[in-house]
């Protein structure tokens, strides 16, 4: 029984999926493969995407023993499920054969791209073998996998929300003040999700572009099962509206939160009654308190709009505590900063860093936080992901390129063949090769799943997808075609052949 839900491992795919296996031409291998069909939302100014999550669902779902049991419990499923309350199609001497045969372990051969990886639209991001007598099942774990979508969105969101920040830094913050870039998003979006699974995909997305994030439940998972225990992300001491309304003023909260917390960095919430007066009057009563301690405030306006809170913010701060006009004559609040949480996005945050920086004040004033906007409000379609059978090898032996061509919408044409990810040795970008045009030795598509057999250490840590994802994004240029002339010339066969 897989996850936390316990379902059967034979549950996890669409309905019809469960008849396939005797649809599909009797096949000696066939073969599938996983595509981004366009940019973030279909911008073709910025084309570059950061691939991730394969991981979590090989670990938690295909890399466990489905067992005899399972099978019998899917078989009563679908003893009701066609349509009218009948059986509905179910190979079950197929599904008792592999996990009588091999161990439990579903029967297919499944290559990735390194976490971290920055790809185009149409690079194979993973694919997927099956043979004979499995060779039908190629797809039948397509629902799953397909599900890379949600966090590959998350961690191309959230690069480019980080391309934006570093944009502003670099006009606007002295060189030995860079590392605070790390800290600049902070993920808010745990309560914006659907559950605790998404929190965790797209919570350790963000941590590849950056280290502050509330959502503890990804933080915990990317150091542990990820990164040897190594830290990863960090958050500080806060309050929220529910702790300033439970005192019996605004001013008793805030000497509380000093008086705990005041020597570090902290955060208070300031507009839970009159944000105005909680600047004006509020914030010069603690200033005294807030020295003594020697720490750092940072204000979080919570309603109203974005860039004129902000701004009253750093104003009434600069009017409390001070500022220093920094090496490239920007403004910098002494001790104290600015968090902006409410109606974060990307366009959002780009509108109120050219706000801050007109008005004289450093980048390094202010954080953003980004809750819905980072987890939630994305779909499958904000990068187009698709899984697409691509290749057959017949029972005689004869090879079959495969592809979808639909003359009512060319951009989902899909690759026919098997496939080799090459990266160029002079820039290092990917491109997409035909297997058998090129030496496999350099292919960057690794075995990450092979019928359930051991195989040496799969995945990078966490450390390392960093790296790969800063060093790819910072080096390959916005736009980029992998297709090579071989795979093209195949596409144009096919598609010939249909006109």
């Amino acid at each position: 029984m897989l996850g936390p839900l316990g379902l059967p491992g034979f549950v996890l795919t669409d309905s019809y999926k469960l008849s396939h296996a005797t649809l599909y031409p009797d096949s000696q291998k066939m073969v599938a493969y996983g595509e981004f069909r366009s940019s973030f939302n279909n911008d073709s100014e910025d084309e570059r995407i950061v691939f991730y999550g394969i991981r979590y669902f090989i670990d938690t779902y295909l890399s466990r023993q489905w067992t005899e049991e399972d099978v019998q419990k899917s078989d009563h499923f679908f003893s009701t499920h066609n349509a009218g309350s009948t059986q509905f199609p179910f190979p079950k001497e197929l599904f008792l054969k592999f996990v009588r045969e091999n161990n439990g372990y579903f029967p297919i051969k499944v290559q990735a791209l390194p976490e971290g990886s920055v790809i185009y639209p149409h690079i194979p991001a993973y694919q997927i073998t099956a043979e004979a007598p499995y060779a039908s099942l190629v797809t039948y774990m397509e629902t799953l996998l397909t599900m890379v979508w949600y966090p590959s969105t998350v961690a191309t969101l959230s690069r480019r929300c980080r391309s934006i920040i570093e944009r502003a830094f670099s006009l606007s913050v002295d060189d030995d003040q860079s590392f605070l870039l790390e800290s600049r998003l902070h993920d808010f979006g745990f309560r914006a999700c659907t559950s605790v699974e998404q929190a965790i995909l797209g919570g350790s997305a963000h941590l590849i572009n950056f280290e502050g994030s509330d959502t503890l439940a990804a933080c915990y998972y990317a150091q542990y099962q990820w990164n040897g225990g190594r830290p990863l992300a960090s958050s500080i001491p806060a309050t929220e509206h529910s702790v300033m309304t439970a005192h019996l003023c605004e001013k008793d909260a805030i000497l509380k939160l000093i008086e705990n917390y005041g020597s570090g960095v902290f955060a208070c919430v300031m507009d839970s009654y009159d944000y105005a007066h909680a600047l004006a009057s509020l914030l010069p009563e603690v200033a005294p308190h807030k020295l003594e301690k020697g720490g750092f405030l940072v204000l979080r306006p919570d309603s109203g709009d974005p860039i004129e809170t902000v701004l009253m913010a750093l104003r009434a701060a600069e009017k409390v505590f001070g500022v220093y006009v920094n090496q490239k004559g920007f403004k910098v609040i002494k001790g104290c900063g600015v968090i902006q949480g409410d109606g974060i996005g990307i366009e959002s945050l780009k509108l109120i860093l050219d706000a801050v920086l007109a008005a004289g004040f450093s980048a390094q004033n202010i954080t953003f936080g980004m809750g819905g906007n980072l987890l939630q409000k994305l779909n499958r379609d904000t990068m187009s992901f698709a899984t697409k059978l691509a290749f057959r090898l017949d029972t005689n032996g004869d090879a079959h390129f495969i592809a979808k061509t639909p003359k009512s919408d060319s951009k989902k044409t899909s690759l026919p063949g098997q496939f080799c990810v090459i990266p160029d040795s002079a820039t290092n970008l990917p491109h997409v090769y035909l297997k058998g045009k090129v030496g496999e030795e350099k292919d960057l598509l690794k075995v990450v799943y092979d019928m359930g057999k051991p195989l040496a250490a799969p995945f990078d840590d966490f450390d390392t997808i960093r790296k790969r994802t800063k060093s790819q994004w910072t080096s390959f240029p916005k736009s980029h075609s992998g297709i090579t002339p071989d795979l093209q010339n195949q596409i144009d066969i096919i598609k010939a052949s249909r006109a």
